[in-house]
């Protein structure tokens, strides 16, 4: 691509700090960096009309864990650990509502709720048996029971006669959210590329050369937060992770409220709008889910649509309006992936899935690590 003087002069030429990905966490690193640098010149590039992972695709739950996921996390994890991962989403969750308000984020708390179908008959009395165990675990940090037991007043089917609820979780509108963090960007003259692919990065003695689909430039300071898409970036112990959505058309008198978790959060749904908005399902196929490519699978759908008609929705008509993926990064640890490359390289990865939860603060943490 042939720059003009003018555009190279106004948008590429002395960059302080580049921010690769205008995500949770790309967008919330170039606001601490205005904060610790109000003269610096910071640019995001990104290769979506709009952020391509999940920022712009995910339910929009404000949460820090089901029950079931609790339990499993440690089977493979620390009581130590665990609590701290709970920490650290309820920290996260502040940070972003303190960033931009409850009121941009349309943020409510309605309460969360894991259901388990008949056959997860087994999982259900192993959550059920662990209640107070994970409740004591988790009182310090709440100061209350957090898991609790509901009755079936949803109309589900096909389920165990129970809930498992948690009073403590909301939710958010995702676009809105997305929406705020970029006017707030904008309004504190970070400049944001859209359509702008990054290829690969040179560290020299003086600056990190950035090569795009596009163009190259020199900054000072190279931050990577493309979490899904970070092993095309040299991050190969950040494995993508689709996940695939999709969304009904409005359905009359919807009494449903609050977040659904189901099968130990591989499924998920939420009332937005009188509509249901059902995602999940890679764990029907996690290597065909193991992609960075955008699209859905006939397994997941079929099974989504299966799960609507027979427990979410039965006896009532709906249709689907609308079906999309996200991609997430994933890995061996949920711990989030937070290291400087190089004096002037540095990456905020692999955050699990609970990018809402803990981008914020990973995207504040990424700043930190840039140095002047």
């Amino acid at each position: 691509m042939s720059l003009s003087y003018w555009e190279h002069q106004t948008w590429l030429s002395a960059i302080d700090y580049t921010i690769v990905g205008s995500g949770i966490v790309g967008l919330n690193a170039a606001l601490r960096l205005r904060e610790k640098f109000p003269k610096a010149r910071i640019l995001i590039l990104e290769k979506g009309m709009l952020p391509q992972g999940a920022s712009t695709k995910n339910a929009g739950f404000a949460c820090f864990g089901s029950l079931s996921e609790i339990l499993d996390d440690l089977t493979s994890h620390s009581e130590e650990e665990v609590v701290a991962l709970i920490k650290q989403r309820i920290n996260g969750l502040k940070l972003l509502r303190e960033t931009l308000g409850d009121g941009t984020l349309d943020y409510q708390e309605l309460g969360g709720y894991e259901l388990f179908t008949d056959q997860d008959e087994a999982l259900y009395e192993h959550c059920l048996q662990h209640i107070e165990k994970i409740n004591a675990l988790l009182h310090p940090i709440f100061g209350a029971p957090v898991y609790s037991t509901k009755e079936n007043t949803f109309g589900f089917q096909q389920i165990q006669k129970k809930y498992i609820y948690n009073a403590f979780e909301g939710q958010i509108d995702t676009g809105k959210m997305i929406d705020g963090l970029l006017q707030l960007a904008l309004s504190k003259g970070i400049k944001i590329m859209n359509g702008v692919r990054v290829i690969r990065f040179e560290d020299q003695e003086s600056h990190v050369e950035v090569i795009t689909d596009t163009f190259s430039l020199q900054t000072h300071q190279l931050l990577i937060a493309t979490n899904g898409f970070a092993s095309q970036l040299g991050f190969p112990e950040v494995k993508p992770a689709r996940a695939q959505v999709l969304i009904t058309k409005p359905i009359p008198d919807l009494k449903i409220e609050g977040t659904f978790h189901l099968d130990k959060g591989y499924y998920y749904f939420r009332n937005i709008n009188n509509r249901i908005l059902f995602g999940g399902g890679r764990n029907l196929d996690f290597k065909t889910e193991e992609t960075t490519d955008l699209g859905q699978t006939e397994i997941v759908q079929r099974e989504l649509e299966r799960l609507l008609k027979e427990v979410i929705l039965p006896n009532t008509f709906f249709e689907i309006d609308r079906r999309w993926s996200g991609i997430m990064g994933v890995g061996s640890q949920k711990k989030p992936i937070l290291k400087s490359i190089s004096i002037r390289i540095h990456a905020g990865v692999r955050l699990g899935g609970m990018g809402v939860a803990i981008g914020s603060q990973v995207g504040r943490d990424l700043a930190d690590l840039a140095n002047r």
